[in-house]
């Protein structure tokens, strides 16, 4: 399969879907952290509250361009490329995404807000 316009418009859909998962995932993990839970309670909270919405969307996507991705008829040498991308793109990704950000955030968790280490200090402080 050769490398065209289509496969390029594919790539810009596909990483547009994967970084917005990515991004998802990362915001809930740390809002549960910034809610009061330690960073492993709230990864596997944020990794399994998010696990079924990214299944779902990526699955209907994968599922609808999944003829598009097989067809040989006509007009299929446009779409196919596109479709091929996407469908593989988004299996790839969706398990990267459930598998590898976790593991990802664990190593490289970015620091809490300060007002919310702040409001932690002054509830152990008041205590």
């Amino acid at each position: 399969m050769n490398v065209n316009v289509s496969v390029g418009v594919g790539f810009a859909a596909l990483f547009g879907v994967s970084i917005m998962n990515g991004v998802l995932m990362v915001q809930r993990i740390t809002g549960l952290r910034g809610g009061g839970l330690d960073m492993d309670a709230a990864i596997r909270q944020g990794a399994g509250d998010l696990l079924r919405p990214i299944i779902m969307a990526s699955l209907v996507a994968m599922l609808g361009l999944l003829p598009a991705s097989v067809a040989t008829g006509l007009g299929s040498d446009v779409q196919r490329p596109l479709a091929t991308v996407i469908v593989w793109g988004l299996f790839s990704s969706t398990a990267m995404t459930l598998f590898m950000v976790p593991v990802l955030y664990r190593l490289l968790a970015p620091p809490l807000p300060k007002a919310v280490v702040e409001e932690e200090w002054a509830v152990t402080v008041k205590s």
